[in-house]
C-alpha cells in the first residue's frame, strides 16, 4: 500500500478488495485518522491504475451525467440513498465521529462528486449496493491487466 500511495497508509483497518494480481485495490479506514482528523472516506482506493482510470471517467463528465440522472430517476435516487445508508452503517461499525455524523462520501445521497469513493465502495461491498459505483466500475477498462501496480518501478512514487 505504501508503494501504491507514495506515503505510509493511515488509519487502515483492512484490505477491503484486491486486484486479480493480489495487490490491494481498496482499503477500509478508521473514521478518525491517528492524528485525530475526522475521515469520512471509509473505503479508499489505493491502486494507482484504478484511480487513474476513474479519474479519466470523471474528466469525461460522468459525474455530471450521473447527478443529472439522480434528479429525474426516482428509482436510482432511492437506490443511491440506500447506498449512502450502507456506507454510514459500515463506517459506524468502526466507530462514531460526531463531526461527520450523517455525512458519507462521494456526494451521497444527492449528488456525485467523487467517483473514486463510489467505485471503492462498490468493490469493497460487492455489486448491487451502490448503483452508481457499479455503473462506474462497468465503464472502466481492465486496469489490472499488465501486472501488479505495486511491482512497477518507474522511478517515481505512485
Amino acid at each position: 500500500m505504501e508503494r501504491q500511495l507514495g506515503r505510509p497508509p493511515r488509519g487502515v483497518v483492512e484490505v477491503a478488495h484486491r486486484c486479480p494480481c493480489g495487490c490491494p485495490t481498496v482499503v477500509r479506514t478508521e473514521p478518525r485518522l491517528p492524528d485525530g482528523t475526522p475521515f469520512p472516506t471509509t473505503f479508499y482506493a489505493t491502486c494507482p491504475r484504478l484511480t487513474g482510470a476513474v479519474s479519466t471517467l470523471e474528466s469525461e463528465g460522468l459525474m455530471r451525467e450521473m447527478t443529472e440522472r439522480l434528479a429525474v430517476d426516482e428509482e436510482l435516487a432511492v437506490a443511491y440513498a440506500e447506498a449512502h445508508e450502507d456506507y454510514l452503517r459500515r463506517r459506524a461499525e468502526l466507530g462514531e465521529v460526531p463531526e461527520i455524523a450523517g455525512v458519507s462520501a462521494g456526494g451521497m445521497p444527492t449528488r456525485v462528486k467523487c467517483l473514486h469513493v463510489l467505485v471503492a465502495h462498490a468493490l469493497a461491498v460487492g455489486p448491487g449496493v451502490n448503483p452508481l459505483g457499479d455503473e462506474a466500475l462497468a465503464a472502466l477498462p481492465r486496469w489490472w491487466e499488465g501486472g501488479c501496480c505495486a511491482a512497477e518501478d518507474d522511478g517515481e512514487d505512485s
